[in-house]
Formats: structure tokens, C-alpha cells, sequence
């Protein structure tokens, strides 16, 4: 399983390290459970929630705070 597409964090620019980050928190969920059955039985449950979608936006953010250092913040290519 590619948990990091490519096998690599960098990216040309900033919408391509949140498209990453994002990539990257839906294959952690995939990897946590491998079920698409039980993901697409569980969806309604944390669709509806507030708290688990502001849970699942942080994951998103720290996924991209690694890709953004990673990155040099795109200093190196501003």
C-alpha cells in the first residue's frame, strides 16, 4: 500500500502540497481500515458530525504542515 503517493513530499507548489495532504489522510484512512464496506457503513455516522469532521480537517492540516516543511514552505521556489 502507497501510503505517501509518488513516494515523495514534494511538491511544485502550495495547492499541490494540500492536495497531498489531503491524498495522503484519506489513504491513512484506508490503511486504518482496509473495509470499504465498513468505511461506506461508517460515513453517515462521522458525515453528519461536527466533531468528527473538524477531527478529520486537522488531520488534513498536519499532514500539511509536514509536506509544507518538507517543502521549505515553497521559499526555495517563490
Amino acid at each position: 500500500m502507497e501510503l505517501v503517493p509518488g513516494n515523495s513530499l514534494i511538491t511544485a507548489t502550495p495547492q499541490e502540497g494540500r492536495e497531498l495532504a489531503i491524498a495522503m489522510a484519506r489513504k491513512t484512512i484506508g490503511a486504518i481500515q482496509p473495509d470499504a464496506d465498513v468505511r461506506h457503513l461508517l460515513r453517515p455516522g462521522y458525515a453528519m458530525s461536527a466533531d468528527s469532521l473538524t477531527a478529520a480537517g486537522h488531520v488534513v492540516a498536519v499532514e500539511f504542515a509536514t509536506i509544507a516543511a518538507a517543502n521549505n514552505y515553497w521559499r526555495d521556489n517563490a
